[in-house]
């Protein structure tokens, strides 16, 4: 059997139910340039020159006769009492009452003609109250009364064939229409006037158009499988939210079936669709991908009552049918969902289509697509089941995510043979005075041997309560004059004041609030760590003595403590209230830089990334100083275990919450997947391929403050990033991507991300020297700090009050207030 014969007969296994051909006619003119039409339960398309067909599964076809020339376009109303079609053909526009066109049995059903010898028309489209109709016919728009022969509005403007045109549903008279031209334009038809035009958008003619009325955009297609989204908002100015390449994200979304697949042991089963697209057969033409449509999708009502599909309510997701197929792509994070291609079902009548339809709600989780074949003139109509296509594709993803329960807040007891059990493990006794030494001799020492538990060591506890099944979140005693964090307070975007960390410019690599609030950590690549008072007035602290950049700094939870992590393979503590380090790991304990460094489990441990792996320390630290016996300062550190991250060469950045209780530790790797490692089992749970098209250089929790309180699951929300590929927030209990943000620029430099203590905004870096803010529920930019005069690098929000800091390239701190 040759290769394409294998691809097809290992695509048709297990797709029983997915699609199935519920009608298939011949017709007798060319049907390759027609606009079909769908409204449950019925489907509509021209069968020869002069006649209609209005298909329904439940009963007779309904045959229209009324015209002269051939149909070209045709369109259903958006009532379904009574329900109308509108047919219009090179000679006249009809629009047909369905209700009474039925009820007129042994006569022939008449139509009302709204308008005569328009020209060709290429789309036609209802208004929302069913009251008028838009025409596109060669280059203008006309906009018809539906009830009798009246052109209300002719809009000129367009330099070729218009192709599409929506009604704005929450704007009165504003019609939106799309272009051979490459542009859209968006049209006030009551008085005729052009509101705004677009600049031309793509090398290929704009061929599709949807209004999303729940996010207030705009989606186009184009004809070499381009999706571009405008935000039609009042202040946004039509600006693009997201540009969407289907064949990127079709490959994209093969590469995660098959390694979902492979990583269950079932690659047999679950990667249909990877070998559907990668074994196409040497010397075939790849074919084009032209958007034919754009449709709402009811994809959460399908799925709300299955237990292992998880869902999100806010989800906006559309239909986007092909030449090839027809694909489910999620607007709140730019991905696809599900893809169904024509010719991996041997019972269709049509591999290629020129011309689609399909119903806007799902019935029993089914839909109706009337699609018309390129090279034939074949009208088929096909019953796709939504749950049964997605569930083929992305079932086992969807069932090994509900199976896992992963939880940041810790929800059980240490487990007796857990790693942090042995850190926290109170029964070991103190090393005697004779193994009192400097802790780099130790380090130095212990390193150098395969079994570092040999040797014992005193460490700070704390007071961990862990017999109870549940661990809730620790409570941070404050002063009773602090006010709780204003959970609906308005984002910081007024410029407060700007500051230079140091004479000359000086690119600031990483900065941290203490958890007070109070205090600015930066770490600069010029091997220093300054520490700032929260309002940027005056300079608390300067920590020297790293021989490299610093990567990252991190505060305690007590606030006392200060780590840090350097290029020059070393992880240095601080206190804060004095110069110098009170642990040092020294350069010969790691083989390569160290990219990140934190406290972890209430100060309990220290984590460090050093090549593909990170090290669990748990560490004493004794700054008491006794005059006579200075030198019996009791500081002591012990590797706990390493954790190997699998399939790559390098961590590019981990992230764990410390202030309180959590098992959870999740790894970047250069390999752009993301590992989820529960430290109380000891070993990786969960591995996330292909987070970003690039490496995340950034992976930033939801970790709130100790002066704000959200929901429990609210924790569960991380954000990443990568340089070139925008933001994504993810859920931890589902593992999937929730929603995508894009707009801030990041092509060459790793711009930083930080979560405001409410939990309702992200804050972004940019390389257009401006600061983002994105709503957590938006996929576009909120607002636009301007101001800085360099790269803005990083980002970071006050943890007891709405307040915003941004560090750039050269140098330069601003701080930005509601």
């Amino acid at each position: 059997m040759d290769r394409e014969g294998a691809r097809r007969c290992a695509a048709g296994r297990g797709k029983a139910g997915v699609v199935r051909e519920k009608h298939a006619v011949r017709s007798r003119l060319s049907a390759r340039f027609v606009q079909p039409a769908c409204s449950h339960p019925y489907c509509a398309f021209p069968l020869n020159k002069r006649e209609l067909c209005v298909w329904s599964p439940a009963g007779q076809p309904l045959h229209l006769l009324g015209h002269q020339h051939s149909v070209s376009a045709l369109s259903f109303g958006n009532k379904t009492e009574p329900l109308l079609l509108c047919s219009a053909s090179r000679e006249c526009v009809i629009v047909w009452n369905l209700t009474e066109c039925a009820q007129k049995e042994g006569t022939t059903p008449q139509g009302i003609i709204i308008g005569t010898l328009l020209g060709i028309v290429l789309h036609v489209r209802f208004s929302p109250d069913d009251q008028q109709v838009a025409v596109c016919a060669e280059n203008r728009i006309y906009v018809l009364s539906a009830k009798n022969e009246a052109i209300l509005a002719e809009l000129n403007g367009h330099l070729a064939p218009v192709t599409a045109a929506e009604f704005c549903t929450w704007q009165r008279n504003v019609l939106i229409s799309v272009s051979e031209d490459r542009s859209f334009k968006v049209w006030d038809y009551s008085t005729g006037l052009l509101i705004y035009q677009s600049g031309i958008l793509t090398a290929y003619p704009l061929q599709s158009l949807l209004i999303d009325e729940e996010n207030k955009q705009i989606i186009t297609g184009c004809g070499d499988g381009q999706l571009q989204i405008f935000s039609l908002i009042t202040d946004h100015n039509y600006r693009c939210v997201a540009h969407i390449d289907l064949k990127k994200e079709q490959e994209k979304f093969c590469n995660k079936i098959w390694k979902s697949g492979k990583e269950s042991g079932e690659r047999q089963n679950n990667s249909k669709l990877w070998k559907t697209n990668s074994m196409r057969p040497e010397g075939s033409v790849e074919t084009s991908l032209s958007i034919l449509l754009i449709e709402h999708c009811d994809y959460s009502e399908c799925f709300c009552n299955e237990e292992n599909i998880p869902y999100t309510l806010n989800t906006s997701c559309f239909w986007i049918g092909t030449s090839t197929g027809l694909l489910i792509i999620n607007l709140t994070t730019f991905e696809l969902e599900a893809s169904l291609c024509y010719k991996d079902y041997s019972g269709l009548s049509i591999q290629f289509a020129v011309s689609c339809a399909l119903t806007k709600k799902t019935v029993n989780g089914k839909v109706l697509c009337v699609i018309t074949s390129m090279f034939e003139d074949v009208i088929a109509v096909l019953e796709v089941n939504l749950p049964a296509l997605v569930r083929s594709q992305q079932g086992g993803i969807f069932i090994r995510a509900s199976e896992k329960r992963l939880s940041v807040i810790a929800r059980c007891s240490l487990l007796p043979e857990s790693p942090l059990s042995k850190g926290l493990n109170k029964s070991k006794k103190e090393p005697s005075r004779k193994t009192l030494v400097n802790i780099q001799t130790v380090l130095s020492f212990f390193f150098s041997f395969s079994k570092p538990e040999s040797f014992r060591m005193t460490m700070f506890s704390p007071n961990t309560n862990l017999k109870k099944n549940y661990i809730s979140k620790r409570k941070t005693i404050v002063e009773c004059t602090r006010k709780e964090y204003p959970l609906e307070s308005s984002p910081p975007i007024n410029y407060e004041r700007e500051i230079s960390v140091t004479c000359k410019p000086t690119p600031i690599s990483c900065i941290q609030f203490s958890g007070d609030g109070e205090q600015l950590a930066c770490g600069l690549v010029d091997k220093t760590i300054l520490i700032f008072n929260a309002n940027l007035t005056d300079m608390c602290n300067v920590f020297s003595g790293h021989d490299g950049a610093v990567n990252s700094v991190g505060w305690s939870h007590d606030k006392k403590r200060l780590v840090s992590a350097s290029e020059d393979r070393t992880v240095r503590v601080w206190s804060v209230c004095k110069n110098e380090p009170a642990l040092i790991l020294g350069k010969g304990m790691f083989h390569k830089a160290i990219r990140f460094a934190q406290f972890y489990f209430m100060d309990a441990f220290i984590l460090l990334c050093c090549g593909a792996e990170f090290h669990l320390l748990s560490f004493h630290v004794d700054t008491t100083k006794d005059d006579l016996k200075q030198y019996k300062r009791r500081i002591f550190c012990k590797l706990i275990q390493k954790f190997l991250m699998a399939s790559t060469m390098e961590i590019t950045s981990l992230s764990a919450v410390n202030d309180f209780y959590s098992y959870i530790v999740l790894t970047a790797g250069s390999n752009r997947a993301l590992e989820v490692f529960d430290l109380n089992e000891g070993r990786s749970t969960a591995v996330i391929p292909e987070v970003h098209s690039r490496s995340v250089h950034q992976i930033c929790q939801n970790k709130g403050s100790a002066f704000s309180t959200q929901q429990p699951g609210a924790y569960n929300l991380f954000v990443t990033t990568a340089v070139g590929d925008g933001i994504k927030l993810w859920d931890l209990r589902t593992l999937r991507c929730e929603r995508r943000f894009e707009g801030h620029s990041s092509r060459c430099y790793p711009c930083g991300i930080a979560i405001s203590p409410c939990g309702r905004f992200i804050a972004s870096g940019s390389e257009d020297k401006c600061a983002y803010i994105y709503e957590m529920h938006s996929s576009t930019f909120l607002h636009k700090l301007g101001g800085h005069r360099e790269c803005v690098i990083n980002v970071g929000f006050s943890p007891s009050s709405p307040q915003l800091t941004t560090a750039t390239l050269g140098g330069k701190l601003q701080l930005f207030l509601p």
